[in-house]
């Protein structure tokens, strides 16, 4: 699923599907933590900002690691997880293998054989806000309708 439009509506489809009850908004497009956080301020955001970082598996393959915009990529855990190495996939591999573009990439509706790894705190927030493929959309949902949404895709996923 290359097309950011078609991930994006994807994302409305599932949640829709799931009856996860999700909040969005149209905004200037956020590529940076700076954006972000001007976004997040004035449109008055209080839910937890995750963090999406697409990785390369040693010895083939992707995953996602998706935490909060707070915490950094743990990588003994994600090797304790794969049972191999990963490194951070370089913007132009990502944008290729997953079509959405540095700083807006999304967790939800990625082709079935990238792995998602999940921090598992991120299931006790009250709100999770996510990028649905479009730098210029932010979604809102719970952490437990995160988790199950993300149990509900074909990926492996790991709750690290």
């Amino acid at each position: 699923m290359n097309n950011i439009d078609t991930l994006y509506q994807y994302n409305k489809t599932l949640l829709s599907e799931l009856s996860v009850s999700y909040q969005k908004w149209q905004h200037e497009p956020i590529v940076d933590f700076a954006t972000d956080v001007k976004v997040a301020e004035r449109l008055g955001w209080s839910g937890t900002h995750s963090k999406s970082l697409f990785l390369k598996v040693k010895g083939g393959g992707y995953a996602l690691y998706l935490t909060d915009k707070d915490s950094r990529l743990d990588k003994a855990k994600v090797k304790l997880a794969l049972a191999k190495r990963t490194s951070i996939c370089s913007n132009d591999e990502m944008t290729e293998q997953i079509g959405c573009i540095p700083g807006a990439v999304c967790p939800i509706g990625l082709d079935k054989h990238i792995t998602l790894l999940v921090e598992a705190h991120l299931f006790q927030c009250a709100e999770i806000l996510y990028t649905p493929g479009k730098p210029d959309y932010t979604f809102a949902i719970s952490g437990a309708d995160l988790k199950r949404t993300l149990e509900a895709l074909p990926n492996p996923l790991f709750v690290i």
